[in-house]
Order: structure tokens, then sequence, then C-alpha cells
């Protein structure tokens, strides 16, 4: 779903609560104040981003956070792109 208000796009993208729910994730209000974390960890998800937006590779993050999975790193990274696609879709 899309409208246009003063010239600007906005759009509406509904993500299902399985999808939330097969996520590596928790957010916990008593867990860095809700942060979304990788589950088991006090690793903040926006790490991930951050450090690869920073060109850090997957091993690189990994490396220097030991307690994430590659396998979390991965669903992440895949949830992201699958999230983006259906953006575009809705242009």
């Amino acid at each position: 779903m899309s409208d246009t208000v003063e010239g600007v796009k906005r759009m509406s993208l509904v993500i299902q609560e399985n999808e939330i729910a097969s996520l590596p994730i928790t957010i916990d209000p008593e867990i860095l104040g809700g942060t979304p974390v990788f589950r088991g960890t006090r690793v903040p998800v926006d790490a991930l981003l951050n450090n690869l937006e920073a060109g850090v590779s997957v091993d690189e993050f990994l490396e220097n956070f030991p307690t994430v999975s590659r396998e979390q790193v991965l669903d992440v990274i895949k949830f992201s792109g699958a999230t983006l696609r259906k953006l575009l879709k809705l242009k």
C-alpha cells in the first residue's frame, strides 16, 4: 500500500508475525532497554548492520562478536533482503 502526501510517497509493508518469530532476535525491555539483540546474546542487531556498512566482513563481525552464530547473521541478512524486495514490489 502506498500513498502520496505533499509530493512524498509513503509506503506501508506488513510483516507477518511468523516471519518475525522465525528471526534469531530478541526484543526484551530487560535487555539493553528493548533494543533488538541476537537471541541468546547482548549483541544488538544494529551492530551487524553498522559493521557491514563500515565494510567489515561477516567473518570479521563473527570474530568480534563470538556469541553470534553465522546462521543468525545470515538469517538477518536474508530477512533484510526479502523485506527490501517486498518494498520494491510496492513501488
